[in-house]
């Protein structure tokens, strides 16, 4: 418990350096989004359509990580509704992939910890499995929709008189530029993650065909995969949505000019 505090208090101290205010709301927005995610869970075990739950939560998450952050603006606002989007085309996505993968449930290798605890808990695990693709996506839409509209709000306050292509080509430009680290992260965080996992298949010499036909491999490769395409899918839409955002706003601000 000391060494959590610490952490927390090291945590708490650079942040609020390096980012001041920001950095402080930052540092809270840890502890609201975990409490969105344990009332999330809680309302899983009450309420059957769990997948509903998860997209509200993953709604008030996107509130929280935009506009208590970095407060309500316009590229805070193209980032959110570019996120609510994308998570619409994604969850359609991956219910198409979780009904024919059938990644659901408790894999082989995880036997031996569950056997002791009854599995009538009244879920629908496949449902859960959705819902557990849809929380690991969230964190790097979010990221890499505010990256773009941040961006490109940059480069129109640089150059107000930019057409609206140029300034989508812009954000295209700038989510390719991040897109590879996006995706490496989700992967390294995999490998990070199920290390011993991996070490475990190794020592079992386990063969290439058993490691990509385990469950809880391919759940785990499905995640990162579907995030990817979550990261894939969002660059084109935050860039045309900025751009919308951004020239709507130098329209609005010339029939103010000519009203005046």
């Amino acid at each position: 418990m000391n060494v959590l505090l610490l952490l927390a208090l090291i945590l708490f101290i650079l942040m609020s350096i390096v980012g001041g205010k920001k950095g402080i709301r930052s540092f809270l927005a840890l502890f609201l989004n975990f409490g969105v995610i344990f009332l999330t869970i809680l309302f899983m075990l009450s309420i059957k359509n769990t997948i509903i739950v998860t997209l509200i939560a993953c709604t008030i998450i996107s509130c929280i990580n935009l506009f208590y952050i970095n407060k309500f603006n316009h590229k805070t606002l193209a980032a959110f509704v570019s996120t609510i989007i994308t998570l619409a085309v994604l969850v359609f996505f991956i219910f198409i992939i979780e009904h024919h993968s059938m990644i659901q449930g408790f894999g082989e290798e995880q036997e031996e910890e569950i056997n002791a605890f009854s599995l009538y808990v009244g879920i629908d695990f496949a449902k859960i499995a959705i819902c557990t693709i849809i929380m690991g996506a969230i964190g790097a839409i979010i990221d890499i929709s505010l990256s773009i509209s941040s961006s490109m709000n940059e480069l129109f306050v640089h150059d107000p008189s930019v057409t609206k292509k140029n300034l989508f080509n812009s954000g295209l430009k700038i989510g390719r530029d991040i897109l590879g680290t996006t995706t490496n992260t989700l992967y390294f965080a995999f490998v990070g993650g199920y290390l011993t996992l991996i070490i475990w298949f190794k020592r079992l010499s386990y063969s290439f065909g058993d490691i990509i036909n385990s469950k809880t491999f391919c759940a785990e490769v499905i995640s990162i995969l579907s995030g990817g395409i979550g990261v894939a899918i969002i660059i084109p839409i935050t860039s045309w949505i900025s751009a919308s955002i951004f020239l709507q706003k130098r329209e609005k601000g010339k029939q103010y000019k000519e009203i005046k």
